[in-house]
């Protein structure tokens, strides 16, 4: 019967996340944003749709991020895996919240490949769970380490001025790496270069058509 409920919780769960990552403004944080001090400079329209466009592809990063951790969560044998995923998966409901309240400042929206993104990342985490909780950890870690190389990137890709934007990757970049370091720890297993570059090269492709669409 525990473990009935034990499913039924998670399945609650599961579909709460899921309403979060997709209704407009549903996602809330739990920390502070870390901008919330910061003062932009001025912007002028080019560098306002440059730097919303820029947050739309970290937006679009973090719908990855949550769908995978949820696909990896409803599968994963061992309990500490399931316990680290599900850790890190709130803090990155943190950084949604984030980067959706910055395109509301910046006048933008969401990009329209949300839903098939979360759809292709939420099987590589389900069937990444199936197969190793080993493999599942390190997929975990090797995408937060990209998401965290993307951050610092597009840092300093924004405009000088858009001082709010920077302050949120900055602090996303930081989480991003614990993330990384705990699923290792946790027994991820590290991927090879070659891997993390196949990688690297879907994760171009994947923002240069959100950063229009």
């Amino acid at each position: 019967m525990d473990r009935l409920q034990s499913r039924s919780d998670r399945a609650i769960h599961q579909f709460d996340t899921f309403l979060r990552t997709f209704m407009p403004h549903a996602a809330t944080s739990q920390r502070a944003n870390p901008a919330d001090n910061a003062v932009d400079s001025a912007l002028d329209d080019q560098e306002r749709r440059h730097a919303a466009s820029l947050m739309r592809v970290n937006h679009t990063g973090e719908v990855c991020a949550q769908a995978l951790y949820q696909g990896q969560s409803a599968t994963a044998k061992l309990p500490l895996a399931r316990k680290q995923m599900d850790h890190s998966a709130l803090q990155e409901l943190d950084h949604l919240a984030w980067c959706d309240e910055r395109l509301t400042q910046l006048q933008s929206r969401t990009s329209y490949l949300n839903p098939l993104i979360y759809l292709a990342s939420f099987g590589i985490g389900a069937s990444t769970g199936v197969i190793s909780d080993r493999i599942s950890l390190g997929i975990v870690a090797a995408v937060q380490e990209e998401l965290g190389r993307q951050r610092d990137v597009h840092q300093k890709a924004l405009p000088s001025g858009d001082h709010r934007s920077r302050v949120i990757l900055r602090q996303m970049a930081v989480d991003e790496a614990h993330h990384a370091h705990l699923a290792l720890e946790a027994g991820g297993v590290r991927f090879p270069a070659p891997v993390k570059w196949g990688m690297r090269l879907v994760s171009k492709v994947m923002s240069k058509g959100v950063y229009h669409l």
